[in-house]
């Protein structure tokens, strides 16, 4: 296992925050779905996690990284698509989700979905996912413009959303839903369905770690330790 990784016995592994709830950090201690999800990994591998965080404006440059050996493996609330595909390999998906509409439910309580939006701007992280959504929201029309924030700025986002300086964000559904709990006057009104299927990526020429990671991640879920895990991070986003 030592010979697939770019330090033997260790797996460098990157991830992108803020991103609740696949990495949050709890009373100073780093934690989350994929953050443990990892750990039970390197466990199985006999592998030391060595945690690195991505800080580009642009999320999809966080692939570079694994060409550039800089890190072993990317695991971040990672949607698999065909243009990262061409990049990295991606482990067997491991959990989907939608897109997530959020709004300010108190000041434009009559939005209940994207066909209520009409001329407003939505606002999107660069390199996101939600960027296809609302590219095409914006050749239907359905929206107004789209304001990009860098990947980090999702805070700042939600802040404009509450003064009313953007009319809507999309998000991954479960993060979304963890970042408006505390925020009473924003809420999640849709789900948007885009059936994003979420994998762990590494090098493209490291096929055997790949491997190595989907007979692991077979086998925690074949033990019930990946339901254990979905239900105290997953079940939790969505409550509140």
């Amino acid at each position: 296992m030592t010979e697939l990784t770019l330090e033997p016995g260790v797996l460098r592994v990157a991830s992108a925050s803020p991103d609740p709830p696949f990495e949050v950090t709890v009373d100073g201690t780093e934690t989350g779905f994929d953050t443990e999800l990892m750990r039970l990994i390197c466990d199985d591998l006999g592998l030391t996690r060595h945690p690195v965080d991505y800080a580009g404006d642009d999320f999809n440059g966080i692939f570079d990284g694994l060409a550039d050996g800089s890190y072993d493996a990317v695991i971040s609330g990672t949607t698999i698509t065909p243009e990262r595909e061409r990049v990295a390999l991606f482990s067997d998906p491991y959990l989907e989700f939608d897109q997530g509409l959020v709004v300010n439910v108190t000041r434009n309580p009559q939005i209940k979905s994207v066909g209520d939006l009409g001329g407003r701007v939505v606002g999107i992280q660069v390199g996101n996912t939600s960027d296809l959504v609302a590219r095409k929201l914006l050749a239907e029309s359905a929206i107004g413009d789209i304001k990009y924030y860098p990947y980090q700025a999702i805070l700042t986002a939600l802040d404009d959303l509450t003064v009313g300086n953007i009319g809507a964000l999309i998000k991954l559904f479960p993060v979304v839903s963890w970042l408006v709990k505390d925020r009473r006057e924003l809420g999640v009104v849709q789900q948007i369905p885009t059936h994003e299927k979420l994998g762990i990526a590494f090098a493209s020429t490291n096929a055997g770690l790949c491997t190595a990671v989907n007979k692991s991640l077979a086998s925690i879920k074949e033990r019930g330790m990946f339901e254990a895990l979905r239900r105290k991070w997953l079940d939790a986003s969505q409550k509140g």
